[in-house]
């Protein structure tokens, strides 16, 4: 799957998270959780909890990834379950975060086409983006980019920083989609 080249800053590496990039990721994580609604989350998790979730996703055999501009990690993305019944175990869920003195710069969108590759060599079918908010116009909009198609909204399904949220559905197949049996 090529890339864009365009709107990218050179100097930032994409590689898989290890263990000590969990304080980093734990820091971007809790200011999304606190400030913002993409994540439904309202208390943020410790390290330990980062770090144990962290753990099973690639115990599972999904994606994580961590992006770094020069050696500071500026962001990360991971696949899981979409949901956790066997017929769902070729249909993966996105999750991205970018520190937010980075948002705007690409990022998000390096992540995830990282993340799409890595989830269609695994062998995974479909990516599902649940994006919390149908106002994050950045979110649905760096999914439209990377070819995921709408699929729905669900209205006022979360209740976070004293209002109602939306989440909106987004869909995008990996490699052979359902043209074969895996």
């Amino acid at each position: 799957m090529a890339m864009p080249a365009d709107r990218f800053i050179p100097r930032v590496v994409i590689v898989p998270a290890r263990d000590e990039d969990i304080p980093a990721i734990s820091s971007i994580y809790a200011h999304h959780v606190r400030h913002g609604l993409a994540s439904f989350e309202t208390e943020p998790p410790t390290l330990k909890e980062m770090s144990r979730r962290r753990a099973e996703l690639r115990a599972n055999g999904f994606a994580y990834l961590a992006a770094f501009f020069d050696d500071r990690l500026v962001g990360y993305a991971y696949a899981g379950p979409y949901r956790e019944r066997r017929a769902y175990r070729f249909t993966v869920e996105d999750s991205i975060y970018v520190d937010p003195g980075f948002l705007g710069l690409g990022i998000g969108r390096m992540l995830l086409y990282a993340l799409l590759h890595e989830s269609e060599l695994r062998g995974f079918r479909r990516m599902i983006a649940v994006i919390g908010d149908s106002a994050n116009e950045a979110s649905i909009k760096l999914h439209a980019r990377c070819g995921f198609a709408m699929a729905g909204t669900l209205r006022s399904v979360g209740l976070k920083h004293g209002r109602w949220v939306d989440c909106v559905l987004m869909q995008r197949s990996l490699g052979e989609e359902n043209q074969t049996s895996p």
